[in-house]
């Protein structure tokens, strides 16, 4: 295992309602966006996400091989899974602190407001989605 395996770290959230395998697949999926993940760089081993989280090893499997499907990973025999495909993070390390900072004071914003984490991530959700319907009219 490489040492960009050994510190990433999953998490599921139990209460989010989204199935385990699909938590790990966006987590996943993440790290490339942001570039915390590059070409070449290998997953854990379902082995050593077990260790990190109580889960079945066939929700880990299946979480990777949705990954493989989507062109994002390949399985390498004997080998492990390492990511194939890195989109391009749309702004510099530098830019995404900036933006990161940013969001962390309007999320304590919206707590002082008496929003919960689930209303603050509802929220967020929708503006991304209305954002994605507004540029898709405008966009021929």
């Amino acid at each position: 295992m490489s040492d960009k395996s050994a510190m990433i770290h999953f998490r599921l959230n139990p209460r989010s309602g989204v199935p385990p395998y699909r938590q790990l697949v966006d987590q996943v999926r993440q790290m490339v966006s942001l570039g915390l993940l590059r070409a070449g760089d290998q997953l854990p081993s379902v082995r050593e996400v077990m260790r990190q989280i109580t889960i079945n090893p066939n929700t880990v499997h299946r979480a990777y091989r949705d990954l493989e499907a989507e062109g994002l990973v390949e399985g390498r025999q004997g080998r492990g899974t390492f990511v194939v495909e890195v989109r391009t993070p749309p702004t510099t390390p530098k830019r995404q602190a900036e933006l990161h900072k940013d969001l962390g004071a309007w999320i304590e914003k919206a707590r002082l407001a008496g929003m919960n984490d689930e209303a603050i991530m509802a929220l967020v959700t929708l503006a991304v989605q209305e954002i994605t319907v507004a540029k898709e009219k405008v966009t021929p």
